[in-house]
């Protein structure tokens, strides 16, 4: 389309929105009048009491993504004691990583027809009770099946939380995008902090007991979840922090529809497949690595906290990186630097080598 062709479709548009509802031309009072209106009607100044209750709300969510990233950080250090408790090789512990993917998947799946159905408020906590119901089966070291069961529940709780916490924020009309990196610098937060403790219990008798650390955080988060946001939908969590709801758009079967066919959200879920993928696989199996073929001691644990940490790091201190080169070209910078410092990790037989690289890469797939 030339220059002209666009110019001609500018106008045309301009002289269609300068028209009332009868299709007639406005006259400039009219606009006026109209645009004053709509103005009054959505730009409400904030109470202090709504701006406070938003804080609540926000620093509800990031304890809720704490937790998050504490169950993600937990496995690494305490999967070669569970390789030794129950006895199992590499591919029947492998299970652990398996279950838990499907459960997200599942518990992603079916987002959307319960918000429909039950609402914001129900499903988070719906999510929380998910987790302590996982945590309650693996305190004890039950039988191997019901621990890997129970990570596949905690897969459904994570995933209903997950999509809950960042729809309402994406949600938020003031500094959502500042909120968003807070929030899910609050999940490096859980992940940099759960190894830590979690490599103390892998030396323990009752290592186990790890997961008691895990339940009485997840039993306070559905407190604080219920507290908070009262089982109330998101229109109405939204209304009491004073700011206005949009339009509704297509609801049930026909909303889930429209976001599993469209094309952006099919790749978007390919990357993000891939990219948590990697991100888990590394923190998972880091310790394993180091152990079994560098001959690390048993505080090797401490490696996954320092990956998990420059995640953490990275998802603040690369930002004006992503901004300078531009976001879709970092990206390609960012997985050839992180598969560079993978190389390092396999061919340099040095245990405080391949700690610095893992945290290094951390720090690089921290902003993707």
């Amino acid at each position: 389309m030339s220059q002209i062709e666009l110019d001609e479709l500018h106008t045309e548009l301009a002289r269609k929105q300068v028209l009332d509802d009868y299709g007639t031309p406005m006259t400039t009072s009219k606009v006026d009048v109209r645009d004053a209106t709509a103005s009054d009607s959505t730009v409400a100044p904030q109470t202090r009491k709504q701006a406070v209750h938003a804080r609540v709300q926000f620093a509800a969510l990031c304890w809720c993504l704490f937790l998050a990233g504490w169950n993600d950080g937990t496995l690494g250090p305490l999967l070669p004691r569970i390789r030794e408790v129950y006895h199992v090789g590499f591919a029947v512990v492998s299970l652990l990583f398996v279950l838990a993917c499907v459960g997200f998947v599942f518990g992603a799946l079916i987002n959307v027809p319960l918000s429909d159905k039950l609402g914001f408020g129900k499903v988070i906590v719906l999510g929380s009770l998910c987790q302590i119901v996982a945590y309650t089966l693996q305190a004890p070291a039950l039988p191997f099946p019901v621990f890997v069961i129970a990570y596949a529940i905690n897969g459904v709780g994570i995933a209903l939380q997950d999509a809950q916490a960042n729809g309402f924020v994406a949600s938020l009309k003031d500094n959502a995008e500042a909120k968003m990196g807070f929030l899910h610098a609050a999940y490096g937060a859980g992940a940099l902090a759960s190894p830590l403790v979690a490599t103390q219990f892998s030396q323990l008798r009752h290592w186990s007991f790890h997961f008691l650390v895990s339940l009485g955080i997840a039993i306070s988060n559905t407190i604080v979840l219920s507290a908070v946001f009262r089982f109330k939908n998101q229109d109405e969590c939204l209304t009491e922090i004073g700011q206005p709801v949009g339009e509704q758009g297509a609801e049930g079967e026909s909303k889930f529809r429209q976001i599993i066919t469209h094309k952006t959200v099919q790749l978007l879920a390919f990357f993000i497949l891939v990219y948590v993928g990697v991100e888990v696989t590394i923190g998972g199996w880091i310790v394993t690595y180091i152990i079994d073929v560098r001959e690390g001691g048993p505080s090797s644990g401490y490696i996954s906290a320092g990956f998990f940490g420059g995640l953490m790091l990275g998802r603040v201190i690369l930002l004006w990186v992503n901004q300078k080169i531009g976001e879709r070209r970092v990206l390609f910078l960012y997985a050839l630097l992180a598969i560079g410092l993978e190389f390092v990790v396999w061919f340099v037989p040095s245990l405080i080598g391949n700690a610095v690289a893992v945290s290094l890469v951390g720090v690089l797939l921290g902003p993707m």
